[in-house]
């Protein structure tokens, strides 16, 4: 049974609830060190890591789609990497759309295949924290709405490392929707004033085709539900009710028969992601739309001097 993430987890302040849970943050702590050992650089391709430590819904996806079409506008043979997982099949039908995915248990036997068939760059969806490859670059992508959360590690809080990594990062990647961001890089440039910070925007590509004066109800199963009800919102989308689901959620047929008979009861239209849309193959969409969206690039130039140095 898949939960959605406390609330707690991204007030600015940890709360009691918190502080109760962070005697078992030493555990992960514990891991890591445990996991410590010697990475593999590989010659012969170069990899890219576009990862995170907040879990979930900062935009992962998106930018390794974007560095990918950067990439082999270079003209570099370029492909995605990503670790299998079984509850992760929307991102990996995302990537497929895009491009080459070689997909394995273990990175590495993924980054050996693509070496196989001579493949210039691997871009890693998600790895950061994987201790067995020594990669050439890596993006620390952030969701500018939620930052760091409280700051506490999992499960006191929403991070899978210590905010203090990025000491040994030289790329941090902010992807939001028009956020005041200077409170964020300040708090950054404290850790690692070398570090160099990027800013993206969501975009909608098919914005022009909904009617905003329409009612509709918002679904999501993705790790920032907030982040795209906030962009819907400032498009002047007309919602009248939203449901959240946990990350990755597989939706069932008694989830879209309350949506879909909610809808009909207020005369509303039914809106939700094209990730969670992907997840939605074993059921009848025809009164189901979704919001195709992109990661624009803002610093374009500087993002393509940091990847062909």
């Amino acid at each position: 049974m898949k939960l959605k993430k406390p609330k707690f987890w991204d007030y600015k302040k940890p709360n009691i609830f918190a502080f109760l849970l962070w005697p078992l943050t030493l555990i992960i702590k514990l891991n890591s060190i445990i996991k410590i050992k010697k990475k593999i650089k590989y010659e012969n391709i170069k990899t890219i890591c576009v990862g995170n430590i907040y879990v979930g819904g900062t935009g992962k996806t998106s930018l390794a789609i974007k560095l990918k079409k950067i990439l082999e506008e270079k003209n570099f043979k370029v492909c995605f990497v990503k670790k299998f997982y079984k509850d992760q099949l929307d991102e990996k039908k995302l990537l497929e759309k895009h491009g080459k995915l070689f997909i394995k248990k273990r990175r590495i036997d993924a980054l050996e295949e693509a070496i196989t068939e001579k493949y210039d760059v691997a871009i890693f969806d998600d790895g950061l924290q994987d201790g067995s490859i020594n990669y050439d670059i890596s993006f620390v992508c952030f969701n500018s709405l939620n930052w760091i959360g409280n700051g506490f590690l999992i499960p006191a809080g929403p991070l899978r490392e210590s905010i203090n990594v990025l000491k040994l990062q030289d790329n941090v990647v902010l992807n939001g929707y028009d956020e005041d961001l200077t409170d964020i890089k300040t708090q950054i440039k404290k850790i690692n004033s070398n570090v160099k910070i990027f800013e993206n925007k969501y975009i909608h590509l098919n914005n022009d085709s909904f009617n905003k004066n329409q009612k509709y109800i918002v679904f999501s199963g993705i790790g920032n539900h907030k982040t795209f009800l906030n962009m819907l919102k400032k498009e002047k989308f007309n919602i009248s009710k939203d449901f959240e689901f946990p990350d990755h959620y597989n939706y069932t047929k008694a989830d879209l028969n309350k949506m879909l008979n909610y809808s009909k009861k207020i005369g509303a239209k039914i809106i939700t992601t094209e990730k969670d849309f992907l997840r939605l193959c074993n059921f009848n969409t025809d009164n189901i739309e979704f919001i195709k969206s992109d990661l624009e690039i803002l610093e374009k130039k500087e993002i393509i001097k940091a990847l062909i140095n």
